[in-house]
């Protein structure tokens, strides 16, 4: 089974934006490939097992919007025109 890995990951301290190549048909039923965005804030739980959550503190926000602002221009900069919505 081959693992699904993004494209692109943008980090900022623990904060972090993923890229994902997906695959689909639009509504003429051809086949298109789109991109996502995800992102996570990484975190040692109380037995010091590192975690993930997309639960956000005040304090992340700057590093998250940065993170963010990067997948953005790496997808518009990297996307044909005619497939940025």
């Amino acid at each position: 089974m081959e693992k699904n890995t993004p494209i692109k990951k943008f980090k900022a301290g623990a904060i972090s934006a993923s890229i994902w190549e997906n695959q689909g048909k639009n509504t003429q039923g051809e086949a298109i490939s789109y991109n996502s965005i995800s992102f996570d804030r990484n975190y040692k739980d109380a037995n010091g097992e590192w975690q993930k959550t997309n639960s956000l503190r005040v304090a992340d926000l700057p590093r998250a919007v940065l993170v963010l602002n990067k997948a953005y221009e790496f997808v518009a900069l990297n996307t044909p025109e005619t497939a940025v919505e």
